[in-house]
């Protein structure tokens, strides 16, 4: 393959797998809290921040394999 088809492809791999694992993990954390507020609705204040909380980290990392996979496509 050519170089240039070669940068493609990993820049689709970077943001595919680097986007599935904070995309399940975001999934599972909504879910793990809204199992927690059905179980306990007078803590859904803490609750809630928590898992805004804990979703902001994970999309950290689909951020930063979306810079990966640009740094990849435009200068790599």
């Amino acid at each position: 393959m050519e170089a240039e088809t070669m940068k493609l492809l990993a820049a689709a791999l970077a943001i595919g797998i680097g986007g599935m694992g904070p995309a399940i993990a975001i999934g599972l954390l909504a879910a793990k809290a809204m199992e927690a507020i059905g179980r306990n609705p007078e803590a859904t204040g803490k609750i809630q921040s928590a898992m805004i909380l804990g979703m902001a980290f994970a999309e950290a990392i689909a951020i930063y394999a979306l810079v990966i996979a640009l740094i990849i496509k435009f200068i790599g």
